[in-house]
């Protein structure tokens, strides 16, 4: 059905993470995302209760998921499922994070550790935690969980 969305002519996609892009160009895509009717995203991980539990450089995805568009949807792999807040949270700054930030080259001490030094590097990535409990108003938020391993 997403990928349906996504390829529909009359309907205008905006990536704020594609490449090649000036850095104001990209700033501004991601504070239009808010206006959007629908916002697809990932998360860094979800609990067997069903928290959300995300970690933002910007905080543009986890205000994106609290307020703004109309409808989000959270593509969710098998390897992001956790049994409780505390593996999530370990999950996401012991893993999820310092992988990211060796994806984009960050110059923070978790790249070459490996794991989160709550550092105050000028790269920094670890700056707006979200941790969604309840979804309001009821139906916005729809996550699907997909039977493989999906990203960090």
């Amino acid at each position: 059905m997403i990928r349906a969305l996504i390829e529909d002519p009359d309907l205008e996609c905006v990536d704020p993470l594609e490449q090649d892009i000036p850095f104001e160009n990209s700033l501004e895509r991601r504070r239009q995302a808010f206006l959007v009717d629908l916002y697809i995203t990932g998360t860094n991980a979800v609990t067997e209760e069903g928290h959300l539990v995300n970690l933002d450089r910007r905080g543009n995805r986890v205000a994106a998921i609290t307020f703004g568009p109309k409808f989000v949807v959270i593509l969710v792999g098998r390897n992001k499922i956790v049994s409780g807040l505390d593996e999530a949270l370990l999950r996401v700054k012991d893993y999820a994070a310092p992988l990211v930030a060796m994806r984009i080259k960050a110059k923070t001490p978790c790249v070459k550790s490996s794991f989160c030094e709550d550092c105050n590097s000028p790269e920094r990535i670890c700056s707006a935690w979200g941790i969604v409990e309840k979804f309001y108003p009821k139906g916005r938020i729809k996550v699907v969980l997909i039977n493989q391993d999906m990203g960090f």
